[in-house]
C-alpha cells in the first residue's frame, strides 16, 4: 500500500490533530522539563491551583479560545504561549507530511514513509520544546540536544546520508564550538564565550544535515540572532537574563551554599553564573540555530541552490 491508496485530505486532517495533540503536549514538557518534573505523572494541572484540568478543556486551541485565556478552575490568565506551541504542532506536522514526505521521491511504502514522518516530527517536536525552555531559562536540555543527535545518527539512512557522515558532522560541529569558545576562548578571557547547550545544538545539526548543514545552521543562526539583537536595541528592549533563569541561579547558589557538589559543578559551568554575567547584554543563541535547523528541513534545497556555491558545498 502507498500513500496514493488514502485519501489526501483524510491523511493531511490525521497528521494536523496529531500534530496539535503533541503540541499540547508539548506545552506540559516546556513547564516541567526545567523544574525537574516528570512529563508523565500526574496528568495536566493548573500551574496556579493545582487542580486537574478535565479533558474538555485541554482541547488544543480551542479551549483557550472557549475559555478566552483564562483557566476555568481559578480564573487565572493563561499566557498566549499555549495556544501558539499547539499551533507549531500542528503547522509543523503539517509541513512536514507535504514536504518532506510527499517529496519522498519513486514510490516508497507507507511504512517508510511513516518512518520518515516520524523521526523528522520527534526533531521537530523536540526543537519547539527546547526553543521555548531556551527563551524563558536560557538553557537546553541535554534529553533533547543529544538525544536528538542520536535520532540523527541512527537515521542518517532515512535520509540518504552514512552514518560516518553524520557521525563526522556530529563531532566535527561540536568541536566546533568546544574548541574555541569553550575552551581557547575561557582560558584566555576567564568566561566562557558559548555556552555547551548551544555546541550539542550544533552537533545535533551536523548528525542530521552534516558538517556543511551544521555551517549553514550556524551562518544561518548568528545572521537572525544579529538582526534580532539590532532591532531589540532599535526598539529600546532589554535583553537581560530572563526572571525564571535568574531564579534557576538563586536556587543553584542556595543549594551550592549547602554543600550539594552537583549545583556547584553546574554553577561552574553556567556562562550566566559568572561574575558581572547579569549586567551584560544576553540573548539565547538556541532559538535562532533552531529556527535555522528547521528552515533547512524544509527549504534545504532552495538554500542549498543560494548559499552552497558560497562554500564550495553540492548543491544536492
Amino acid at each position: 500500500m502507498t500513500l496514493d491508496d488514502l485519501p489526501t485530505w483524510f491523511v493531511r486532517g490525521i497528521v494536523v490533530v496529531f500534530g496539535l495533540l503533541w503540541g499540547s503536549f508539548l506545552n506540559v514538557v516546556i513547564y516541567r522539563v526545567p523544574r525537574e518534573l516528570s512529563v508523565v505523572s500526574p496528568g495536566s494541572r493548573c500551574p496556579a491551583c493545582e487542580k486537574p484540568i478535565p479533558g474538555w478543556h485541554n482541547l488544543p486551541v480551542l479551549s483557550w479560545l472557549i475559555l478566552r485565556g483564562r483557566a476555568a478552575c481559578c480564573g487565572v490568565r493563561v499566557s498566549a504561549r499555549y495556544p501558539l506551541v499547539e499551533l507549531l504542532g500542528g503547522v509543523l506536522s503539517y509541513g512536514i507530511f507535504e514536504v518532506i514526505v510527499r517529496g519522498m521521491p519513486g514510490h516508497p511504502t507507507l511504512g517508510h514513509m511513516a518512518l520518515v514522518y516520524g523521526a523528522n516530527f520527534a526533531l521537530a517536536m523536540g526543537l519547539v520544546a527546547a526553543a521555548f525552555i531556551d527563551v524563558e531559562h536560557m538553557f537546553l536540555p541535554d534529553a533533547i540536544t543529544v538525544g536528538g543527535a542520536i535520532l540523527g545518527l541512527a537515521t542518517a539512512r532515512l535520509r540518504g546520508m552514512t552514518f560516518a557522515d553524520s557521525a563526522i558532522g556530529a563531532v566535527g560541529a561540536f568541536l566546533a564550538i568546544w574548541i574555541p569558545f569553550g575552551l581557547i576562548y575561557k582560558r584566555l578571557l576567564g568566561r566562557t564565550g558559548m555556552g555547551m547547550g548551544d555546541a550539542k545544538l550544533l552537533a545535533l545539526a551536523g548528525a542530521w544535515f552534516g558538517w556543511p548543514g551544521a555551517a549553514v545552521v550556524l551562518f544561518g543562526g548568528a545572521i537572525q540572532g544579529t538582526l534580532y539583537a539590532v532591532v531589540a536595541k532599535i526598539t529600546g528592549r532589554e535583553l537581560g537574563i530572563p526572571d525564571a533563569a535568574k531564579q534557576d541561579l538563586e536556587e543553584l547558589r542556595k543549594a551550592a551554599e549547602e554543600g550539594d557538589e552537583e549545583a556547584k559543578a553546574l554553577l561552574a559551568e553556567d556562562p550566566l553564573a559568572e561574575e558581572g554575567a547579569e549586567g551584560r547584554s544576553r540573548i539565547p543563541f538556541g532559538p535562532f540555530l533552531i529556527l535555522a535547523i528547521l528552515e533547512l528541513m524544509f527549504f534545504g534545497e532552495l538554500i542549498w541552490l543560494e548559499v552552497g556555491p558560497l562554500f564550495r558545498f553540492p548543491a544536492s
